[in-house]
C-alpha cells in the first residue's frame, strides 16, 4: 500500500518540529526524549522519501547515515589532513611573488 506523499511530508515536518523542541528542552546529555525524537524524525524522513519516490519517481537530496559510518568517515577525513604538503608549496609560491 502506497503512502500519500503530502501526508508523509506533514508527518516529516511535525517530526522536525518535535525534534527541535526536544533538543531545546534537553535535560542533560543523555535525554531520552531527544533520542526518541531523533528516531521518529529518521523514520518520518524515510517514509517521506519512499512515498515521494513511489509516487513521483523523485528523491530528496539528503541521505541518512549510521553513526558507525560517521566514525569511519571521520577517520578518512583525518587521513586527508595528513597530506598538507601541497598547501605548504602554495604558501612558498606566494612568498616568492612578494
Amino acid at each position: 500500500m502506497s503512502v500519500d506523499p503530502r501526508a508523509a511530508l506533514d508527518r516529516f515536518i511535525a517530526a522536525l518540529e518535535a525534534h527541535y523542541l526536544a533538543v531545546t528542552k534537553r535535560h542533560g546529555s543523555d535525554d531520552p526524549a531527544v533520542d526518541d525524537a531523533y528516531y521518529v524524525l529518521a523514520d518520518a524522513f524515510e517514509v517521506y522519501d519512499d512515498a515521494l519516490n513511489e509516487t513521483y519517481g523523485e528523491a530528496i537530496p539528503i541521505e541518512l547515515t549510521d553513526d558507525d559510518d560517521d566514525d569511519l568517515d571521520d577517520d578518512e577525513d583525518d587521513d586527508d589532513l595528513d597530506d598538507g604538503d601541497e598547501d605548504d608549496d602554495d604558501l612558498d609560491d606566494d612568498e616568492d611573488d612578494e
